[in-house]
Parts: structure tokens; C-alpha cells; sequence
């Protein structure tokens, strides 16, 4: 989850909304450390730079993971995002076949994965991947926080 902070940390210096991606393949030794983790993929947000509504984090890590393992299937993959996936993006890692997804903080208005649609926990679906919530939520969260109270020019809304 640091890695995808600092994915996010690139968005926002680059005036994007600062959310991160990393896709690593999953060990096969599950007492790994984390740093044996082989990374697939990282990305950031590029909504602004490419004029692209679907440039999110998630969706830039999904297609260069799955051009990494030369396959559309992550079967054998984990996804760490700072901040929950919309629904766009929890569709893409249903079709992708993504195992396992790891997110830092919640989104209560658009969020795709659990918060508002729980895509990623859909009865109806074929493929339902694990969820691990509140990773890094604190970090997550404040570099959201700071870049729209910038954005607003300090202000804070409701103080």
C-alpha cells in the first residue's frame, strides 16, 4: 500500500486526484514477506493529463498487469488502491478476475466495492474477489484531504 501512496502522491502533483494503484502477483508461498512481491503494475489517476474519463488508477494498473502476465485473467494477482474502487473500476477487476483487493479508505458517495454499489460482493456475479479494507486508511484519507482543501483554498467545508 506505501507504493500505491506514492502513485497517489504523483497524481497530485501532477493536479490529479491523488489515488494510487499497485498490482502485484500473488506469492506462492503465502508466508512471503511482502517484499518478495513481484509488482505487475502502477499507476495513478491521469483523468486530467489524458482526457479520459476511464484514466483511473485502477483501470491504467489493470491494463498494464494483465499486458505483463500477457493474459486479461489476474487470477494470480492482488490489487492495492488508496481509495476505493468506483464502480467503473470494481467492474474491470470482476472482469479481470482479480482474486484479492486491498484498499485504504473508503468512499461513502461513489464507491464501487463495497461503500454505495458492492460490485465487488455482487450475488450475481461469477467472480467475487476478497476485500481487506482500512490499509494505510489514515494516510489514504489525508492525502485526499489535503489536496481538495487546496483545492478549495483552505477552506474546510462545514468549519
Amino acid at each position: 500500500m506505501r507504493l500505491a501512496l506514492r502513485e497517489a502522491a504523483r497524481a497530485a502533483e501532477a493536479g490529479e486526484v491523488p489515488a494510487g494503484c499497485v498490482i502485484v502477483a500473488r506469492p506462492a508461498d503465502p508466508l512471503a514477506p511482502p517484499a518478495a512481491a513481484h509488482i505487475l503494475a502502477r499507476a495513478h489517476n491521469q483523468t486530467e493529463l489524458l482526457k479520459d474519463p476511464t484514466a483511473h488508477a485502477e483501470m491504467i494498473a489493470i491494463t498494464q498487469a494483465a499486458a505483463a502476465v500477457r493474459d486479461w485473467r489476474l487470477t494470480d494477482a492482488i490489487l492495492y488502491v488508496t481509495k476505493e474502487p468506483c464502480p467503473m473500476c470494481a467492474g474491470a477487476i470482476v472482469l479481470a478476475r482479480i482474486p484479492l483487493v486491498v484498499f485504504g479508505v473508503p468512499d461513502p458517495k461513489r464507491g464501487g466495492a463495497v461503500s454505495v454499489f458492492n460490485i465487488l460482493a455482487h450475488p450475481n456475479l461469477n467472480h467475487r474477489p476478497a476485500i481487506v479494507s482500512g490499509v494505510l486508511e489514515a494516510e489514504c484519507r489525508e492525502i485526499l484531504q489535503v489536496f481538495f482543501r487546496e483545492r478549495r483554498g483552505g477552506n474546510v467545508i462545514g468549519q
